[in-house]
């Protein structure tokens, strides 16, 4: 069996101080690797467990960071281990073998996008003609793919998420928010279809995967195992799937459980297995 591991980073496998979600006494914490670095600044942590689970999982198995982020935004990012020889960045937009963008899955992508869907350029002209400034903080386009909105969320309408979701699904395309950020991104935009190309490259046989946000939905819906942790879109929408394991753990203690779920490939104790 070949075995290949596809993993969201943010919120599934490194977390932000604001996302650690530390609920014990201080004196009973875990420690902390800090695995990205911010205008000189800690920015993103696992557990040091987590740690030594994914450099061990790296030298035994492929594994595939499989972020939304783009690819100067994960370069950022220091993961334990061996460096991974594929990596999928721009929620599937950008495939790096050994560090270096593929051209022709660029090239495909972009194809598909033109065919499929509205222009990046109409969907950002909507959401600048439609945003306020009492609650929009900055607006970003991403690897000319998609783009995204930091907001404030205590002023943000929801009103004005859900009227855009309609707009943009018309137009092929899908709304997501997390966090801070609301993302429009285009539906064939997908880091389903670039992990089946590493899977093809590879000749993986399984796929595990993992991921908390409604762009990881197709991720773990493609995988053969997978699992979401207990915070996140996928968890406040209650989203399930047969092959699907649900933690009821949140924050940073997810990550390393996700990790020893793939390391002993079972369902780890105190998890939900929907379906």
């Amino acid at each position: 069996m070949t075995l290949l591991v596809a993993s969201d980073l943010d919120r599934t496998l490194i977390y932000s101080t604001a996302a650690l979600a530390l609920s014990m006494p201080d004196a009973q914490a875990p420690r902390l690797l800090c695995v990205e670095t911010y205008e000189h600044k800690p920015l993103s942590y696992m557990t040091e467990t987590a740690a030594a689970l994914l450099a061990e999982l790296a030298r035994t198995v492929t594994f595939v960071p499989t972020t939304t982020r783009t690819r100067e935004q994960y370069e950022r990012v220091r993961l334990p281990g061996p460096a991974s020889a594929f990596a999928i960045c721009a929620n599937g937009g950008e495939l790096l073998v050994d560090g270096e963008p593929d051209l022709a899955w660029r090239a495909a992508v972009r194809r598909t996008l033109a065919a499929e869907c509205a222009s990046l350029e109409e969907v950002q002209e909507r959401l600048l003609r439609t945003t306020d400034p009492a609650w929009l903080l900055k607006s970003r386009t991403a690897a000319d793919l998609f783009a995204y909105l930091v907001v404030d969320r205590e002023q943000l309408p929801a009103a004005w998420v859900k009227e855009l979701a309609v707009w943009a699904g018309e137009r092929g395309w899908t709304v997501s928010l997390q966090g801070r950020k609301v993302y429009a991104v285009p539906k064939p935009l997908t880091k389903s279809a670039a992990v089946a190309e590493v899977a093809r490259r590879t000749g993986a046989t399984e796929v595990l995967a993992a991921g908390d946000s409604l762009l990881d939905a197709d991720l773990l819906l493609a995988a053969d195992r997978a699992w979401r942790p207990g915070h996140g879109e996928l968890a406040d929408a209650g989203w399930t799937a047969p092959h699907v394991t649900a933690l009821l753990t949140r924050g940073v203690a997810a990550g390393e459980e996700i990790l020893r779920a793939f390391a002993e490939r079972k369902v780890p104790e105190g998890a939900v297995r929907e379906g």
